[in-house]
């Protein structure tokens, strides 16, 4: 486990002193090599960038769409499930959510005003988001909002636009800005004493700017390929159902249960990080056998895999928190 590439946010770093250190999740080479050997066989390629769940207009409106989408992507699962049904499918998880905000914009709720976000509230919320059943920590995700709102006017002027410029084509540089600017995206732990990043969301953030854009204006960035996997709770189910993550039993039997771990423990931050490096060695595979992916390109690829896991799998690791 070497570092071979440029590690601006720390982020591979970080998870690398986790990982050496792990006593509940280890990363399998043998896992790896099988994996890699997978999809370099089956030619396998990220999905495209979803262009009917999303909204879109194309230009300014949407960079600030994307930034309240990717504020509140986080934390959907639990009992009963929260589904929202759009254009003829019944939806959970992201998909509900992106769906939601899309209906939103189309009946002119103003989501994408600065303005409107800092005042926004429960109830409000609960319209925007109304479904079956509740979406989990709806408290939450309007302080969310209200912060973005707050971010953008104190900040931005109301624009993001005027972030993603500033960070001047480094995706990288505009992960930094909007976790400076906007604490609900701060993802940072601690193990053992010691910080360790994810930045899920705000790095979750610049590839969907860059798929929503499709690569040209506010999507433009030199550093994708700087980007790290983005650890939530469903990459890490693929891998370790692909064998490339092993966890110990008793943490096995503790997801089987599917009891909570709490946010910041020390299983939790250890599934994040070898999530980031399990990609990382993923990627180095597949670039050893001619297929070429950015870490972000590769997770993409794998959560998608993971909307279509059949029963029997073991359940992803549960827990609460405004991060993912």
């Amino acid at each position: 486990m070497t570092m071979s590439r440029v590690d601006p946010l720390g982020v591979l770093a970080s998870t690398r002193r986790v990982v050496e250190r792990a006593r509940q999740v280890r990363i399998e080479p043998g896992g790896v090599v099988r994996l890699a050997d997978d999809l370099a066989g089956r030619d396998a390629s990220p999905p495209p960038w979803n262009r009917d769940l999303h909204w879109s207009d194309g230009a300014e409106r949407m960079a600030n769409y994307l930034l309240v989408l990717d504020a509140l992507n986080f934390s959907f699962w639990g009992e009963p499930r929260w589904r929202v049904r759009y254009d003829g499918e019944t939806l959970d998880g992201y998909w509900a959510l992106a769906a939601s905000l899309t209906r939103a914009m189309e009946a002119g709720v103003p989501l994408d005003d600065a303005r409107y976000l800092t005042g926004i509230d429960r109830e409000q919320l609960a319209r925007i988001l109304a479904g079956e059943h509740e979406i989990p920590l709806l408290d939450e995700r309007a302080r969310v909002l209200r912060e973005v709102g707050r971010g953008l006017l104190d900040h931005w002027g109301g624009r993001f636009t005027a972030t993603i410029a500033a960070a001047d084509r480094r995706g990288t540089r505009l992960v930094e800005i909007v976790s400076a600017d906007f604490p609900s995206f701060r993802d940072v732990a601690r193990y053992g004493g010691v910080e360790v990043r994810f930045y899920k969301r705000a790095q979750i953030l610049v590839g969907d700017l860059h798929g929503a854009f499709g690569g040209v204006g506010p999507g433009t960035f030199d550093d994708l390929a700087e980007l790290t996997a983005f650890a939530d709770y469903k990459v890490p189910q693929v891998l370790r159902e692909r064998g490339v993550l092993v966890y110990a039993p008793a943490l096995v039997e503790r997801l089987g249960a599917r009891r909570e771990l709490p946010p910041g423990s020390p299983e939790e931050v250890e599934i994040r990080a070898a999530t980031i490096w399990g990609v990382e060695e993923l990627r180095r595979a597949l670039a050893e056998r001619g297929r070429s992916f950015d870490a972000y390109q590769l997770d993409w690829l794998l959560w998608d895999a993971g909307q279509r896991l059949g029963a029997g799998v073991l359940p992803y690791h549960r827990t609460r928190t405004i991060f993912y």
